[in-house]
């Protein structure tokens, strides 16, 4: 059995990652699944999850998770599949442990590590190629609240894991690929 490709590209918001993705897809001229992982939770999301399907191609295979992704990959049957983005499905989980603008740390470090392991062996027990997005968050501030640096650490932890385990390593910088790793 082939283990999968697994391609991590990582960037600041609004750096291209996106669409860097979708073409390295759509350059392999293979079947794509695109996972997504945002909720349309206000109008603005709505606007913007309608805005991104709109531009990825009709043909793809959309899904809609916002949490445990790893479960719904084993019915994934393209060869291709975008997984967009780890930020968002962190921030999902981090929002089961959060209470009064506090978040239960030791349980939401659980439930990542638990969520990414489990991500990591499912993608390589596929067989499909695999484009993982996420945000590099780590290059700012420090946040002034708890619940801010705590998911930076978690998330930062989340891409270290994926980038550990990656083939290959994109840093979008203003729609420019740096390959980090090869």
């Amino acid at each position: 059995m082939n283990m999968s490709k697994i391609t991590l590209i990582l960037g600041g918001a609004r750096s291209g990652k996106s669409s860097y993705a979708q073409s390295l897809a759509e350059e392999t001229g293979k079947s794509v699944t695109f996972l997504a992982t945002a909720q349309a939770l206000d109008e603005e999301m709505s606007a913007r999850i309608q805005k991104h399907r709109s531009e990825r191609p009709s043909h793809w295979e959309t899904l809609e998770v916002p949490r445990s992704v790893a479960s719904d990959l084993q019915q994934i049957k393209s060869d291709v599949v975008i997984l967009d983005c780890i930020t968002l499905l962190i921030s999902n989980v981090l929002m089961q442990f959060v209470k009064d603008d506090f978040v239960d740390e030791a349980q939401f470090k659980l439930a990542v590590e638990q969520d990414v392991n489990e991500l990591i062996a499912v993608i390589r027990a596929q067989e499909q190629d695999f484009i993982i997005i996420s945000n590099e968050v780590g290059l700012g501030l420090v946040p002034p609240y708890q619940m801010g640096r705590v998911y930076r650490d978690w998330l930062g932890w989340a891409n270290q894991q994926l980038a550990r385990e990656a083939d290959k390593v994109v840093l979008m910088v203003a729609g420019i690929p740096m390959i980090v790793k090869d």
